[in-house]
């Protein structure tokens, strides 16, 4: 079933729901010319975007686990589920036939975010065990093993499983986002995985503040966004920018923007010019780099968003799947 939701006409030409459920959304993928998601009490499934009502939905456990995280490869899904256990999920795109391939059995583990840099490796963070130690699970070769690293975040540092986009990639490095007491950026150069933590000027100090969000063009050109989830309309120091692949940020927008977000994502064709950002009050855009912030809709509720093409956008969250066609 389509319904309309609410958007201002000078920037978004029609928005349409295309999933209405029950689940909790946090992680989307594109393949196949479909959308698809994993969320709340185990769910899993697409949405095919030529043909809405060609969709369908598995369930991966009898058990009722959240799932905040989506990544592919060339031949098949990821998940895996916040709490521990946290089991890591294979789906197989052929057949949908799925099985656990790791398991972390860690009382502390809590995986935030999980990205795939190309066909061979991919990346998960989960938030640091007892002695605060960077925990980065790596997937090459077909094996889950942690890397041995010798990074320590500060205690309360942790991150976010918001929309699985706190970690983000370029052809040269990998950049982690945490938030909480500190909130700042942790660099993997991926030719020969040595580790820099830079420091942000985000709002941070709090458990619930710091970045959510990260996005990069290229190896330089960065996008932070996030703010305060408890305190949903604050929007100091809640957009931040690079230009030295995550070396030094500059906050944007601070008291001009609609406030926290939970996901950003730049533009595919604009070379980080044009960005769009979802928060759980409200859909924004912004056409010159970060600077400046227009909010095109006032639905609440949706955590994550992907784009399609340079002018359509999947949207998630609670309850609903969207797509947004907008006008330039």
């Amino acid at each position: 079933m389509s319904i309309a939701i609410n958007f201002f006409a000078q920037q978004v030409r029609s928005s349409k729901i295309i999933l209405n459920d029950k689940i909790s959304i946090r992680s989307l993928e594109i393949y196949d010319d479909k959308v698809w998601y994993s969320g709340t009490d185990s769910k899993f499934g697409f949405i095919d975007l030529k043909n809405p009502d060609n969709q369908k939905q598995i369930r991966l456990s009898e058990e009722k686990l959240q799932f905040r995280t989506l990544a592919q490869d060339k031949t098949s899904f990821y998940t895996i589920n916040i709490e521990s256990p946290a089991y890591f999920f294979k789906i197989h795109k052929k057949d949908l036939r799925f099985e656990v391939i790791h398991t972390d059995t860690v009382k502390t583990a809590f995986y935030d975010a999980l990205h795939f840099v190309n066909n061979n490796k991919a990346y998960a963070f989960s938030d640091a065990d007892l002695g605060h130690q960077l925990k980065l699970t790596v997937y090459s070769k077909g094996k889950w093993s942690l890397l041995n690293n010798h990074i320590k975040l500060n205690e309360g540092e942790a991150a976010f499983a918001a929309s699985n986009t706190n970690i983000a990639s370029s052809g040269k490095y990998v950049w982690v986002a945490t938030g909480g007491k500190a909130s700042r950026i942790v660099r993997l150069n991926l030719k020969d995985n040595t580790i820099q933590v830079f420091n942000t000027p985000f709002v941070q100090g709090e458990s619930s503040q710091g970045i959510y969000s990260v996005d990069f063009y290229k190896d330089y050109f960065g996008i932070a966004v996030g703010g305060d989830y408890t305190k949903q309309s604050d929007n100091i120091n809640n957009i931040a920018t690079t230009y030295n692949g995550g070396e030094s940020w500059e906050i944007q927008a601070s008291g001009k923007n609609a406030g926290y977000m939970t996901c950003v994502k730049i533009k595919p064709g604009s070379k980080g010019k044009e960005i769009m950002a979802v928060g759980d009050q409200h859909i924004s855009y912004s056409s010159d780099f970060g600077k400046t912030w227009k909010k095109i809709s006032d639905e609440k509720d949706f955590y994550v968003c992907e784009w399609i093409n340079e002018t359509t956008v999947v949207l998630a969250g609670k309850n609903k799947i969207a797509l947004m066609e907008l006008k330039f």
